[in-house]
C-alpha cells in the first residue's frame, strides 16, 4: 500500500512538471493552457510516454474537475444579462448554434459517420470557449468594445445551450441496464431531478445567504465549502441517475444569487485550471493514437467548417441586424473554435455508450486545430480584417442603421473645437475641463456605457473605434483644433491593434492638419510616437506625480 501511494505521488509529480514544461512552450507560442493540457494528455498516454498508470485516481480527479467547472458555469449563468444585451445576443447565439449543429450534422454524415455519432459531434462543435475568448479580448482591451459585449452575450446563450444539451442527454440517455428506456425508469429519473431542483430552490430561498454569510468569515473555508458543495451535488445527481454534470451545475446555480458569487469564482478559477489538467490527462490516456491517423481528413474538414463557417454565420446575422461588417467580423472571430465543454459532452456520450473513443479522438483533433489557430485569428483580428475587408461587403446593409447614430454624431465634427478619443477617467476629465473653458468637445469611445456616462454630464458623444480607419475617415475634421487620444497604450501590446498608432495613421490618411495629442504610460514610448507624427505627448502618471510633488513641497 505504501509503495502504491509512493508510485502515485511520483506519477502525479511527473505529470505536473510535464504540464509546466509544455505550458511554458505554449505560453511562448501564445497558446492558451487548454492546448497545452490536451498535449500533456496525449504525451502522457500509453501510446507515447506511458506515464499514466493510476487511471482510477486520475479519473476521480477528472470527475471532480468537471463538477467544479460546471459549478462555476452555474455561478455565472446570468440569463438577465442576455435580456439586457437585447435581441442581437440571442439571435446571434441561437443562429450560430443552429447553423453549426445543422450543417455540422450533414458534413459528418457526408464523411460516413453514423447518425447518432454525427449528432453528438455536431452538437459538440457548437460550443465555443468562453475562458479563452474572455482572456484574449481582455488582453487586447476589447472586452468593453461593442463587438466584445456582443460576443459575451452570445457566449452566454451558448452556455445556456450547453446546459440544455447536458440536461437532455442526462434525461434521455440514462443507463439503467436492460430495462433502459422503460417509462417507469425514465419517470424515476425525472422525479429525482424534480426533487433535487425543488431542494435547490428551497436552499436558495432560505439557506444560501445566511449560510454563506457565516462561512464568508473564513475565505479558506469558503473555498473548501464551494468545492465540497460542487462535488456533493454532483454525487447526488449521479446517484439519482441524471449525471454528475447536472448536479455540479445545480450547485453553482444554487449560489449564483448570493453576494459572494464573484468571490467564489475568483478563488476557484486557479483550482479549476489545475483540476482540468487531470481531465485532459485522463482523456489523453484513453486515446488510441493508432486510430487517429484515419481521423486526420475528417478533422481537417470539420476544423475548416468551425474556423470559417462559425464566423460567417455571425457576420451574416449581425449584418442583417444592421451592424457594420467590421463589428460583425470581429465578433464572429470569437466563435472560431470549440471548447473544453465539447470534450466533456463527448465524454458523457462515451459514458452512456452512445459514441466510441474514435469520435472523442476526432473532436479532440478538431479542438486542437481550432483553438490553436483561432487564438492567432483573434489576436491579429484587425490585420485579418484589413485583408478580408474587400470581400465582406455582402455582409453589410447599405445603411448599417444600428451604428449610424455614432456616424451621424461624428458628422458634426466640424462644429467642435476638440475631439477626445477614450472616455475613461483621464479622457473624461480632459473633456470636462475643456468644456468649462468654453470649448466645444466631442467624445468618442467604443464602449456604449462610457458614452452614456459622458452624455449624462451634458456633453456630446459618439460611438467609434480609434483603430477603425473607416470611422476616422468619416469625421469632419476641418475646423477641429486638436484630436486627443486618452486611450491607454499598454506596453507590450500588439502593434496591429495599437489604438494610438492606428488613430495617428488614420488621421494622417484623412489629411488632418491639426494637432494630435497622444497619451502614454511610460516615457520610453514618447520618442516613437513623436517620430511617427504625434504633436504632443500626454503623460498622465508623470503629470500627476509632478503635481503631487509640487503640493508636497509647498506644504
Amino acid at each position: 500500500m505504501e509503495t502504491s501511494f509512493a508510485s502515485i505521488f511520483y506519477e502525479i509529480a511527473t505529470l505536473i512538471l510535464l504540464a509546466s514544461a509544455v505550458g511554458l512552450l505554449g505560453l511562448l507560442a501564445r497558446q492558451p493552457l487548454v492546448v497545452a493540457f490536451i498535449a500533456v494528455g496525449v504525451l502522457s498516454g500509453p501510446d507515447v510516454l506511458g506515464i499514466v498508470r493510476s487511471t482510477h485516481f486520475i479519473e476521480t480527479l477528472s470527475q471532480i474537475s468537471i463538477a467544479v467547472l460546471l459549478f462555476l458555469v452555474g455561478l455565472k449563468l446570468d440569463i438577465g444579462l442576455v435580456r439586457s444585451l437585447g435581441k442581437v445576443a440571442v439571435a446571434t447565439g441561437l443562429g450560430q448554434v443552429t447553423f453549426t449543429a445543422f450543417f455540422g450534422f450533414l458534413i459528418c454524415l457526408a464523411l460516413g459517420i453514423d447518425g447518432q455519432t454525427s449528432l453528438y459531434i455536431a452538437v459538440a462543435l457548437t460550443f465555443s470557449s468562453t475562458i479563452i475568448i474572455v482572456k484574449l479580448l481582455s488582453d487586447k482591451q476589447e472586452i468593453g468594445a461593442l463587438h466584445g459585449k456582443i460576443a459575451l452575450g452570445f457566449l452566454i446563450v451558448q452556455d445556456i445551450f450547453v446546459v440544455l444539451a447536458m440536461v437532455t442527454l442526462s434525461a434521455f440517455g440514462v443507463r439503467l441496464g436492460e430495462d433502459a428506456g422503460s417509462l417507469l425508469d425514465v419517470s424515476l429519473v425525472f422525479v429525482g431531478g424534480a426533487a433535487m431542483i425543488l431542494s435547490v430552490m428551497l436552499f436558495i430561498r432560505f439557506l444560501a445567504d445566511p449560510l454563506l454569510n457565516l462561512i464568508s468569515r473564513s475565505p479558506e473555508l469558503m473555498v473548501i465549502f464551494a468545492v465540497g458543495w460542487a462535488a456533493g451535488l454532483a454525487a447526488v445527481g449521479d446517484a439519482l441517475g441524471f449525471g454528475k454534470e447536472l448536479g455540479g451545475l445545480l450547485a453553482g446555480v444554487s449560489l449564483a444569487s448570493t453576494q459572494y458569487r464573484e468571490a467564489i469564482v475568483s478563488r476557484l478559477s486557479s483550482l479549476r485550471d489545475f483540476l482540468l489538467l487531470f481531465f485532459f490527462i485522463n482523456l489523453g490516456a484513453s486515446l488510441n493514437l493508432s486510430t487517429l491517423g484515419g481521423q486526420i481528413g475528417p478533422a481537417i474538414v470539420l476544423s475548416l467548417f468551425v474556423l470559417i463557417g462559425n464566423p460567417l454565420i455571425v457576420l451574416a446575422i449581425m449584418g442583417y441586424m444592421g451592424y457594420r461588417k467590421r463589428t460583425g467580423f470581429l465578433a464572429g472571430l470569437t466563435v472560431a473554435q470549440i471548447s473544453e465543454f465539447s470534450l466533456i459532452f463527448m465524454a458523457m456520450g462515451i459514458t452512456l455508450g452512445h459514441v466510441g473513443n474514435e469520435a472523442m479522438g476526432l473532436v479532440t483533433l478538431v479542438g486542437l486545430v481550432t483553438i490553436a489557430i483561432s487564438v492567432y485569428m483573434i489576436t491579429w483580428s484587425h490585420k485579418l480584417y484589413e485583408l478580408c475587408e474587400p470581400l465582406l461587403g455582402i455582409f453589410e446593409r447599405r445603411r448599417p442603421y444600428r451604428e449610424d447614430e455614432g456616424a451621424k454624431d461624428s458628422a458634426l465634427g466640424g462644429s467642435y473645437d476638440f475631439i477626445v478619443f477614450g472616455l475613461g477617467r483621464y479622457g473624461h476629465r480632459i473633456g470636462e475641463r475643456l468644456k468649462k473653458k468654453g470649448f466645444r468637445v466631442l467624445g468618442i469611445d467604443f464602449d456604449p456605457e462610457a458614452i452614456e456616462s459622458w452624455r449624462r454630464f451634458g456633453m456630446d458623444a459618439a460611438y467609434g473605434d480609434a483603430t477603425d480607419p473607416e470611422f476616422v475617415a468619416s469625421l469632419e475634421l476641418l475646423n477641429v483644433k486638436a484630436v486627443v487620444s486618452a486611450i491607454p497604450r499598454e506596453r507590450g501590446a500588439l502593434t496591429e491593434a495599437d489604438p494610438q498608432l492606428s488613430l495617428l495613421h488614420g488621421l494622417q490618411s484623412a489629411s488632418y492638419k491639426g494637432k494630435v495629442f497622444l497619451s502614454v504610460q511610460t516615457v520610453a514610448e514618447t520618442e516613437d510616437l513623436l517620430r511617427q507624427g504625434a504633436s504632443v505627448i500626454l503623460k498622465p502618471f508623470d503629470d500627476a506625480a509632478d503635481y503631487a510633488v509640487r503640493q508636497l513641497i509647498e506644504t
